[in-house]
C-alpha cells in the first residue's frame, strides 16, 4: 500500500512535463520556493544539523567556534555585511555548516540540482521539492525575527540547552543566554527593545536575503532559516505545505536545460566552474 506521501508525488521524464507541473502551481496564492535533490535519500535538514550513522550530530555543538573560526580567518571577506544573518548566508556559500537550507524561487534550478550527480545520472531518481509557505513565515534580510535566530549562532552549545521555554515572556527575557542573545542583537541593531519572543527562537522562517555574492544571484537563492531545536517533517507542516516531483531521464533534461543555459558555468559562475563546462562540452569520447 502506498503512504500519503507516495501517492502525492509525480514522476516527470521530459522538461516541458515539468514545466506544465509548474505552470499548474501559480493558481497557489502562497509564497512558493524550490529546492532540487540529486538522491531520494537526501533530506530537509541544515547541513549544521546532519548527524553520523550513529545518528549523532556531526556539528551542532560547535555551531560558536565556526561562526567566529571563519569570520576570524577570513574578515576581509566578510567586512560589508551588517548583520548576523548576511554572514550566515556568505559561510553557507563557503561550505561552511549553518542553520541555513538553501532554496530558489527559480523552478528550473532546483531541476538542475535534481538532475545533477556524478553517480547513476541515469539509472537514479532525483526530486524537486516544492514549498509552499505561508506569508506570516517570509521574512526579508533586517527582519528582528532573523537577527533573533541567526544569532543563536553565537551562543554557545551550554548556553543554548540552558534557555527554559516555560517561563512567560519578562521571566524568559531574564535567563543569562537570552540577555547575551540580546547583546548580539544590539551589536546589529542598537535599538532593538528586550523583548524576545521565545516562539521565535524555535520556529523556521523563510529568508529574503541580500543578494551578496553572484552565487546566489544565479541561483536565485532564498533560505529557511531553522530556530533552536526546530526541524521540518518531509510531509511539511501547518505553515510549510510540500510536494515533491520525482525526476528520470536526468541526464537527458541536463542536455535540455544546457539549452536554456542552465548548466555549471551559469549555475556556479566563476572561472574554476566555466574552465569545468568548457572542457566537458569538448571531451572527445
Amino acid at each position: 500500500m502506498c503512504t500519503q506521501k507516495e501517492e502525492n508525488d509525480i514522476y516527470i521524464g521530459e522538461i516541458f512535463e515539468f514545466i506544465q507541473q509548474i505552470l499548474d502551481l501559480k493558481k497557489h496564492k502562497k509564497h512558493i520556493f524550490y529546492r532540487g535533490h540529486s538522491s531520494e535519500r537526501y533530506r530537509l535538514v541544515p547541513s549544521l544539523f546532519r548527524k553520523n550513522s550513529q545518528g549523532r550530530s556531526i556539528y551542532s555543538s560547535q555551531e560558536h567556534i565556526l561562526y567566529r573560526e571563519l569570520y576570524m580567518s577570513e574578515y576581509k571577506e566578510f567586512i560589508n555585511d551588517r548583520y548576523t544573518l548576511d554572514k550566515l548566508v556568505r559561510m553557507q556559500h563557503y561550505s561552511m555548516p549553518t542553520r541555513l537550507l538553501d532554496l530558489t524561487t527559480n523552478p528550473l534550478i532546483a531541476l538542475y540540482f535534481a538532475c545533477k550527480s556524478s553517480v547513476d545520472m541515469d539509472e537514479g531518481i532525483g526530486e524537486v521539492i516544492i514549498f509552499f509557505i505561508d506569508d506570516k513565515l517570509v521574512k526579508y534580510y533586517d527582519s528582528d525575527t532573523a537577527s533573533c535566530i541567526a544569532n543563536l549562532a553565537r551562543l554557545s552549545d551550554q548556553e543554548k540547552e540552558s534557555i527554559k521555554f516555560n517561563f512567560d515572556r519578562e521571566r524568559f527575557n531574564q535567563q543569562t543566554s537570552i540577555k547575551k542573545l540580546l547583546h548580539f542583537i544590539r551589536d546589529e541593531k542598537p535599538f532593538f527593545e528586550p523583548r524576545i519572543d521565545k516562539y521565535d527562537l524555535q520556529n523556521i522562517i523563510c529568508i529574503k536575503g541580500i543578494k551578496n555574492n553572484e552565487r546566489i544571484t544565479s541561483q536565485s537563492g532564498v533560505f529557511l532559516l531553522f530556530g533552536l531545536n526546530a526541524s521540518l517533517e518531509e510531509i511539511g507542516n501547518n505553515f510549510i505545505q510540500i510536494k515533491r516531483i520525482k525526476i528520470k531521464n536526468r541526464k537527458k533534461i541536463l542536455n535540455e536545460l544546457d539549452l536554456l543555459n542552465i548548466n555549471e558555468s551559469t549555475v556556479f559562475p566563476g572561472i574554476e566552474s566555466s574552465a569545468r563546462y568548457i572542457s566537458f562540452k569538448n571531451k572527445v569520447d
